[in-house]
């Protein structure tokens, strides 16, 4: 597939992109090759072929979901500069 310079301009103009007018003809021949590609790719036998989520078996391993840390909740409130409700009070940022 071939796109012409004013195909391009127009693809620049949707993607709210500023091209260099002297640069038109390459972006013109380079997403020529590009779409020339994916044709390409588009022509591989892919019928039989099972989709995949991941090209390797693999399980990943987990660790054990276990507690390691104690509830330190009041002592960081405590040293909290303001607090309500058990819930940490910040300046308001956004008017």
């Amino acid at each position: 597939m071939s796109l012409a310079p004013d195909e391009v301009k127009h693809i620049a103009h949707l993607a709210r992109l500023a091209l260099d007018p002297n640069t038109i003809d390459d972006y013109a021949r380079d997403l020529s090759a590009i779409l020339s590609f994916v044709d390409q790719l588009d022509q591989a036998p892919t019928e039989d072929i099972e989709p995949m989520a991941h090209p390797q078996d693999a399980s990943q391993r987990l660790r054990p979901d276990e507690v390691t840390e104690s509830d330190a909740h009041e002592r960081f409130q405590a040293i909290a500069p303001a607090t309500a409700a058990g819930l940490y009070l910040v300046p308001k940022v956004i008017e």
